[in-house]
């Protein structure tokens, strides 16, 4: 009972780290008039987040072994929560950009801890079910805030709203924190800090570095999509700003449904061809978008969603079994901060990038950066076989 409980908390926790990741994406078509901002603007805001999130995975495994699971998740829903209720009551984009700082860093050290405790004491189908209950959250985000942008509200409304569901799912982690001390000293293995590596040793490890490639074009391409997707359909595809936002929450529908579905695929398909053929749906979801068809947008944008959902938890769960058990919290913070990287600097890149070509240039920037993933998987599954070998 108590381990079913626990399950319950960190899938609750993950619904709140995906709250906010969707809704700057779905109210920006709307919030950079508000702001008085050029439209490109939005990437700054979303470097800033990154950024935080970013320096929080780096530094993670310290303050985990310090506080312990329990504080550090709660201390950072708890950030989220307040700079939602700070973005809520501000149109005014630099105090935005400063209240972006503490919503990134609240995401960080959450991530690496849960999903390194899920990688280590659960099967695959948990960590699918994990970033599922993430996909929620994230598919949640943009419906609240199309139901406002509709009714003729500002887009704070739905930050408002969202910040106090944060605020809901803070009393939540502090009524469980008994259990998460409890199972925390149950887990913890005492030698594992005895023989963890530096970093430049961690990078010396033979697929780390296309390991990190690989989580960097990955989230180039899902934060890409999701930030940019709603204005590639406003500013190409003639969509009003309301009915773009729906279209994002169908994205991250594709992203909750995939991620459902593929934990119970993952008893039957090791991690490895769940991420090839989420690769393969991706591809697909893309070159749906390239007809000049309406009613091929859905299916475009749910495609896309529902191939990213088993690549991020498939990887992040290989890691134990890629690299050993020993290391894998910091190699997992090493992961987590690669692929906030791509968060923080591809979308600015593309959203300049577009200023000047068009967004109509948001389906051969997937494809690339699609392509490179590809090969960089190939690259790590080929080189965690030969130093198995080896062994």
């Amino acid at each position: 009972m108590k381990k079913i409980l626990l399950l319950v908390v960190i899938y609750l926790a993950f619904i709140s780290l995906g709250l906010p990741d969707s809704l700057l994406g779905s109210a920006w078509p709307s919030m950079f008039k508000s702001l008085n901002v050029p439209i490109h603007f939005a990437g700054i805001i979303s470097m800033i987040v990154a950024s935080g999130t970013v320096i929080s995975s780096l530094f993670s495994a310290r303050f985990i072994q310090r506080f312990g699971v329990a504080t550090i998740t709660t201390i950072s829903v708890l950030m989220t929560a307040l700079a939602l209720l700070g973005f809520a009551h501000s149109e005014n984009f630099i105090f935005i950009c400063f209240l972006a700082i503490p919503l990134g860093l609240g995401a960080g050290c959450v991530d690496v801890a849960l999903n390194n405790y899920v990688a280590l004491h659960f099967r695959a189908i948990h960590m699918n079910w994990l970033h599922c209950f993430w996909g929620v959250g994230a598919a949640i985000g943009p419906v609240l805030m199309a139901r406002y942008l509709a009714m003729g509200q500002s887009w704070t409304k739905g930050y408002s709203t969202v910040g106090w569901v944060q605020m809901g799912l803070v009393i939540i982690l502090l009524m469980s924190i008994p259990l998460w001390v409890r199972k925390q000293k149950n887990q913890n293995d005492s030698d594992d800090s005895k023989s963890k590596l530096p970093l430049i040793k961690l990078l010396s490890i033979p697929g780390i570095k296309s390991a990190l490639a690989v989580f960097f074009c990955y989230c180039t391409i899902e934060a890409t999509f999701g930030l940019w997707g709603a204005s590639y359909l406003v500013l190409v595809r003639d969509f009003k700003a309301e009915d773009a936002a729906k279209f994002v929450a169908i994205y991250y529908a594709g992203i909750t449904i995939g991620r459902f579905i593929s934990g119970f695929v993952s008893l039957k398909m090791d991690n490895q061809t769940l991420v090839k053929l989420g690769q393969g749906l991706i591809l697909t979801g893309i070159l749906t978008l390239t007809l000049p068809f309406q009613a091929t947008i859905l299916p475009g944008f749910f495609l896309i969603g529902f191939g990213c959902a088993p690549i991020f938890p498939s990887l992040l769960h290989n890691t134990p079994h890629n690299f050993g058990k020993t290391n894998s919290e910091s190699i997992m913070g090493l992961q987590m901060a690669s692929a906030y990287i791509g968060i923080t600097i591809m979308p600015f890149v593309f959203g300049k990038l577009a200023s000047y070509i068009g967004f109509s240039s948001l389906i051969w920037f997937l494809i690339i950066i699609l392509a490179i993933k590809i090969y960089m998987n190939m690259d790590l599954n080929k080189k965690v076989l030969t130093k198995n070998y080896r062994q």
